[in-house]
């Protein structure tokens, strides 16, 4: 049962790429041209202020949890605009940005304030927190394919079922407690998460769907500008 429920998050919690993931660390990364280089400098300056100020946040708020943040960026030039946060096999914090991603943000503000954004996943325990509530649902779903007569079969398919409706239920809410915290370590870490928020502009909006996995766009910039103003910030 773990092994899909490995798979089951891995589909929900990151956003990968087909095929064999290629990345390298922000401190390395190059851009491939001249012209690239002052994104290059941005990304590496926003990924060292960023991962100190993540990593400040995850040792004040827990306990036991690898807070050595690494920044990647993954060198598949065909891969769309992307950032997600994710765990190696050492449980160590890792975020990986597509070259799309960087270049679809305009500033430093916003690229800092998405980097916030995915390294509040990480303080915040999310991906322990699904994988707790995916089990809780998958069992509860299997219990009662058990109950009406289930062989094993449907028993399984019931628990992949529960699994994801579980997941599902929650996700939004983590997508905004990320917002939140991400706000405060991109102000935290020197950038302007007001003018960050203005990314949410040219992103398509998902609405509020039944079972989607972001809120509306309107939603998230709330809770950016409610957390903004008692930082102290206006637009």
């Amino acid at each position: 049962m773990h092994r899909w429920f490995a798979l089951l998050l891995s589909l929900l919690v990151v956003a990968c790429t087909e095929g064999t993931l290629r990345v390298q660390p922000a401190e390395e990364w190059l851009g491939g041209e001249p012209e690239a280089e002052a994104m290059v400098q941005t990304f590496r300056e926003v990924s060292q202020a960023i991962g100190e100020e993540a990593r400040s946040q995850c040792l004040q708020q827990t306990t036991g949890q690898n807070c050595e943040f690494r920044i990647f960026v993954d060198l598949n030039p065909q891969a769309p605009a992307n950032a997600f946060q994710t765990l190696d096999d050492k449980r160590q914090p890792v975020i990986i940005f597509t070259r799309s991603m960087i270049e679809s943000t305009q500033n430093a503000d916003e690229l800092a304030f998405v980097m916030g954004h995915e390294a509040a996943h990480h303080v915040l325990g999310h991906i322990a927190r699904q994988s707790e509530i995916a089990s809780a649902s998958a069992v509860e779903f299997g219990r009662v394919a058990q109950l009406r007569g289930g062989d094993a079969a449907a028993i399984e398919e019931a628990q992949k079922v529960g699994a994801k409706v579980g997941v599902q239920a929650y996700v939004k809410d983590f997508e905004l407690e990320a917002d939140q915290l991400g706000t405060i370590i991109t102000h935290n870490a020197g950038y302007n998460p007001l003018i960050g928020a203005k990314f949410f502009d040219r992103i398509p909006d998902p609405g509020n769907r039944f079972l989607g996995t972001h809120p509306p766009n309107a939603q998230r910039v709330q809770i950016v500008l409610e957390t903004a103003g008692q930082l102290g910030l206006t637009q």
